[in-house]
């Protein structure tokens, strides 16, 4: 089998008015830079005419390669799906709708081999996208930003390149799709950089953007998070927690104790210890600490018995 240059994975739903017409435009930035090529069409449960589409456009470019899902599973299993299937050198994903540009295929495909990166993510800098998709989409990012380390500005832009070692070496999962440089970024490919790319206004259908996936956004932003920095010792975080709120609760109730003895010395009535909140506090803190302590040991044993705990990437090998 011929290598491959460039893999280009594009998972669509009901877009079948602009498939004909991106298909034009690959094939077109394909022939003249003389790319080797496979287009991976993933139709993600579409309910239009998107799959005939496809199927007749099969019969004109023989680089394109299809996968239809039974139903609607969401964009982060349309792109793990691709990458399995993908053989290139260098995959390249972008949207279906025509709002990513195939003229941008060559630079993002220069910068994988020649610039050494190990992913290109896209930035629409001028985005021509309705004020309630742009305004989510921008507290996302400065979130991600923040949270992550990685200084790009446009985490969901669905146009951006990958060496083929990234892409074999995440999961993605959930809505997971938009923050690929965090996976990528936790599985040893430091080498994360963007390339301001051009946005078109949407020609045909309408944006299957909801208020759903802002609230996905930041649960799965939690879990990223969360799996990269404790995945692998689950209890450093929850021991350490619940070894802080013991401590505490321990703290005040010999403050509590103290502050009875020092007044009963002293000839004065005290209130009992068992009658103050601040002990009702104490107690609370020490069982729900008591709790987290039990939770991290918990996942640690659940850790050291998964059959991958000891998963590390391996690079390369001489």
């Amino acid at each position: 089998m011929s290598q491959i240059d460039i893999s280009l994975v594009i998972p669509l739903y009901n877009e079948e008015e602009s498939l004909p017409e991106l298909n034009e435009w690959v094939e077109r930035v394909m022939n003249e830079n003389k790319f080797s090529y496979e287009m991976i069409f993933i139709d993600d449960g579409s309910n239009d005419g998107s799959w005939d589409v496809i199927v007749e456009l099969k019969k004109i470019n023989p680089n394109i390669r299809a996968i239809q899902f039974r139903r609607n599973y969401g964009k982060s299993p349309a792109l793990f799906v691709g990458f399995e299937k993908a053989q290139g050198d260098v995959v390249i994903t972008m949207d279906a709708d025509l709002q990513d540009s195939p003229d941008e295929i060559p630079e993002l495909y220069r910068m994988i081999k020649e610039d050494k990166y190990d992913l290109v993510s896209g930035w629409k800098h001028c985005r021509h996208d309705p004020i309630g998709k742009t305004l989510p989409s921008k507290l996302f990012n400065r979130t991600a930003r923040i949270a992550s380390g990685i200084k790009i500005h446009d985490f969901n832009c669905g146009l951006k390149s990958y060496r083929k070692k990234v892409i074999k070496s995440i999961e993605v999962y959930g809505e997971m799709h938009r923050y690929i440089p965090i996976l990528a970024k936790k599985a040893g490919f430091n080498r994360i950089t963007e390339k301001v790319v051009e946005h078109n206004p949407r020609k045909y259908g309408k944006s299957k953007f909801g208020i759903e996936r802002m609230l996905k956004g930041y649960i799965d932003l939690l879990s990223v998070m969360f799996s990269t920095k404790f995945g692998r010792r689950p209890m450093y975080l929850f021991s350490t927690l619940g070894t802080l709120m013991i401590l505490g609760s321990f703290v005040i109730t010999i403050i509590l104790i103290t502050q009875k003895l020092m007044l009963q010395a002293d000839g004065e009535v005290a209130r009992s210890v068992t009658d103050q909140p601040l002990f009702f506090m104490a107690l609370t803190s020490g069982i729900i600490g008591s709790q987290l302590f039990l939770a991290g040991f918990l996942g640690e044993m659940l850790n050291r018995n998964s059959s991958i705990r000891n998963n590390y990437l391996i690079d390369e090998e001489i």
